[in-house]
């Protein structure tokens, strides 16, 4: 016999009713996951591009579990000596370190505003070293692969297929309650991306420092310019026969219209100035632009965000030694530099920044870097964040252990979709429809890993 959870109880019954006598009302609406929302909250996704082999970047110090890193890493191994003490409110009895170029991070977790999420990665489902190797569960394909497992941690898709993002289908479920906002739920700064892919909502693109515009336009009717923004509209508002053409025209119109708004919203001279100092790296200009568009939230009607910035140069088959250090120093910075933004706009229990990474490197060193792995450990930092933190299960990095099934490959011990979900609940995402945004959710025990207030 099949048993109804709540959610496939509620569709078959009252809340099925209603769907089917209203066409095209979105099921968070029966439920009441699209209500109005009385508060600003953001996400912010730093995507990692090339797989970051983050256990350097978290590393055992206790002397035992150390010494089996070292012998696993060879010539890659961060010295004891040099790793930055971090100490856990809550531990397993191993102390932990981090990267000598991490001291920032190390501040925040120190004051309860950064956790790790360790030992995390794309699943279908619980996955044993045996059963791995048996075929007897199912796993994501492509296993290792930088584009699939890139569209696995932004899709969530397991082994279906999906033209949507987990961040594209939160925006689906919440897009009537945030029909006034004035941009787009979700906003990229590194380009088209599938985790903002939705079937409804449509994301915003726009530069590294802003909005781009269109060249050869003025708002100033005083130029001459602003004519030939005038003979542009008129060619886009004209009526079109094909589909094709109107479509066109739309995307065009709805492009002009977000860069005229929101370049208003950051040139506001009302917006109180931001004076915290941004490393002037290439995630450092995203993670600028993202604190100024946040600083213009209210202009802007803005009740929740999504944020997509990306930095690569992780594929660390060679120069890991030489690169490694300048990478996760980068990443510290950044966020660091972040965090601190959202203090002073007063935003920082309100925005969370998280990671994400095509995959953890394998243990093992090929003579000069790692090749493609799986399970990896991930940052989220935000004074919503229950910081100090690190949740999950930290592997045993033994050649051959309990969880490598091969090379130092660690399979991984929490999902992405728990992950995922986690963040979405805190964003306002009803629990019954955690499982639009992460598909496999349901497959795990545990929803929520606790590591959001």
């Amino acid at each position: 016999m099949k048993f109804l959870n709540r959610r496939d109880f509620l569709r078959s019954s009252g809340a099925a009713a209603v769907l089917a006598a209203t066409p095209g009302l979105a099921y968070s609406q029966v439920v009441g996951g699209a209500a109005p929302f009385n508060d600003y909250r953001a996400l912010v996704c730093v995507f990692l591009h090339g797989g970051n082999d983050s256990f350097n970047m978290l590393v055992p110090r206790s002397t035992a579990e150390y010494n089996v890193y070292a012998q696993a890493r060879q010539n890659l191994a961060v010295a004891q000596a040099d790793l930055l003490p971090i100490t856990p409110v809550m531990s397993d009895g191993v102390d932990y370190g981090l990267h000598p170029s991490m001291s920032g991070l190390k501040r925040l977790f120190d004051g309860g505003a950064a956790g790790f999420v360790t030992n995390v990665g794309p699943l279908i489902e619980p996955t044993t070293k045996d059963q791995y190797f048996n075929r007897s569960v199912l796993l994501p394909p492509q296993l290792f692969s930088h584009n699939d497992q890139q569209d696995q941690w932004q899709s969530l898709k397991g082994n279906t297929q999906s033209k949507t993002g987990w961040a594209g289908r939160m925006a689906d479920l919440i897009r009537n309650a945030v029909a006034g906002q004035q941009m787009a739920t979700n906003a990229s700064l590194f380009g088209n991306n599938v985790f903002q892919s939705a079937d409804q909502s449509i994301p915003y693109i726009m530069g590294p420092d802003g909005p781009q515009q269109f060249i050869g336009f003025s708002t100033d009717p005083n130029e001459i310019l602003f004519e030939q923004r005038l003979a542009v509209e008129r060619v886009l508002n004209a009526g079109y026969n094909s589909i094709y053409e109107r479509s066109f025209a739309a995307i065009q119109k709805r492009a002009i219209s977000a860069a005229d708004a929101v370049t208003a919203a950051l040139d506001d001279p009302n917006l109180p100035p931001l004076n915290t100092m941004f490393p002037a790296s290439q995630l450092g200009i995203q993670l600028q632009t993202v604190a100024k568009l946040i600083a213009a939230r209210d202009t802007l009607q803005m009740e929740r965000q999504i944020f997509f910035v990306g930095i690569g140069g992780f594929d660390s088959h060679d120069d890991q030694i030489q690169n490694q250090p300048g990478l996760l120093g980068g990443i510290s910075e950044g966020l660091t530099a972040f965090y601190d933004a959202t203090v002073e706009l007063g935003v920082s229990d309100s925005v969370t920044a998280f990671t994400q990474s095509d995959f953890g490197r394998t243990l093992t060193s090929n003579g000069d870097g790692t090749d493609h792995a799986w399970g990896g450990n991930q940052i989220i930092v935000g004074d919503a964040v229950l910081g100090q933190r690190i949740y999950g299960t930290y592997p045993l990095l033994q050649i051959g252990g309990p969880d490598d099934v091969s090379g130092g490959r660690m399979i991984p011990t929490m999902s992405a979709d728990q992950y995922a979900a986690t963040l979405a609940k805190w964003f306002g995402i009803d629990d019954l429809d955690l499982d639009v945004v992460a598909p496999n959710i349901n497959n795990f025990a545990t929803r929520d890993l606790g590591f959001m207030l």
